[in-house]
């Protein structure tokens, strides 16, 4: 008797509709109703092309939300990480050591490791 198992468990997604797994069909679901309810709204106003064009950056995050994983984090983990990098950060300030008032307090009187007593 042979019994078929996935070789790499850890990466198997249970499929709910058409291959997606829920998560995915929830954020698909989502993101067409922001789209198309975002076109309807828009399209007497602005025409169709105008309307798909102000749609897709609302729609692609959500979109994304679903879809996108990288490192084992989805796309909102790792947006907000990238965004902290990007300006929480703050820069580093390097103090040298072997400044002319280190090598002043050596020739003073410091020994071999620059300690003055």
């Amino acid at each position: 008797m042979i019994i078929e198992i996935n070789k790499d468990i850890e990466t198997y997604q249970e499929s709910v509709v058409m291959g997606l797994t829920a998560k995915q069909l929830i954020y698909s679901v989502a993101s067409v109703v922001a789209g198309g309810g975002l076109i309807l709204v828009l399209y007497p106003y602005v025409g169709l092309t105008v309307a798909a064009y102000i749609a897709v950056p609302v729609v692609a995050p959500i979109a994304l939300g679903g879809f996108y994983s990288y490192n084992g984090m989805n796309f909102y983990e790792y947006m907000k990480r990238k965004i902290y990098f990007a300006f929480g950060n703050r820069a580093y300030t390097y103090v040298s050591t072997e400044g002319k008032e280190t090598n002043k307090k050596e020739k003073k009187g410091g020994n071999k490791n620059g300690v003055t007593q």
